[in-house]
């Protein structure tokens, strides 16, 4: 059997995140991306078998990036209300990216439980929140803040970056807004969601 070529493995993966970026999981198309390698389908069908095994690869690359990105600014020296701004920005920018990660976290955890579980608890994630409910407590005792659980913290972040992602055709259709109208609408949801935790949580 012919060795496979980590170079060619590579270009591959670079070519079909560009087209999961631009079209999504549905939309990007094997033929496009053995085009835009340079190379033919059978040869991408050889590397990778489908679409859906080249998008598991790419997710679970961008999903440790995310959370590693994440972690460390969970874990960040710096004021609260500015780590919320920053986790914000962090959520809807890769989630703007990869819109079609939240859909597939969602089928994989209704397939594949105990994998995702599993590379939950390879990322550690509780040290991390550990930190971060250290300052929230900080910042309760301060009377800065209203008394909240870091998880509860981060779901309502999460709750609000995600759901214009995946309801984008939605919203679109509901609100009548062209792509370039959606994007700038989004992009303002970083100031928005923020603020409206900010001030959610004030005291």
């Amino acid at each position: 059997m012919k060795q496979k070529d980590n170079t060619t493995e590579e270009l591959i993966l670079q070519e079909a995140r560009k087209a999961f970026i631009q079209k999504g999981l549905a939309g990007a198309r094997m033929q496009d991306i053995a085009d835009k390698a340079g190379i033919n389908k059978a040869l991408v069908h050889y590397y990778f078998k489908s679409k859906e095994n080249m998008f598991t690869i790419i997710f679970e690359q961008e999903f440790e990036k995310f959370f590693s990105h994440l972690a460390t600014v969970l874990s960040a020296d710096i004021p609260l209300f500015e780590k919320i701004e920053q986790v914000v920005s962090l959520d809807i920018e890769r989630l703007s990216q990869f819109p079609d990660i939240p859909l597939f976290v969602i089928n994989e955890l209704s397939q594949n439980p105990g994998r995702m579980t599993k590379r939950f608890k390879q990322m550690r994630t509780e040290n991390v929140l550990d930190i971060f409910q250290r300052q929230i407590n900080n910042e309760v005792k301060k009377r800065m803040i209203k008394k909240i659980t870091a998880q509860q913290l981060l779901i309502n972040i999460q709750s609000l970056s995600v759901f214009p992602i995946m309801a984008k055709p939605m919203i679109k259709k509901v609100m009548q807004l062209t792509e370039k109208q959606y994007q700038q609408m989004i992009q303002l949801r970083k100031k928005e969601v923020a603020a409206f935790i900010i001030n959610a949580i004030k005291n």
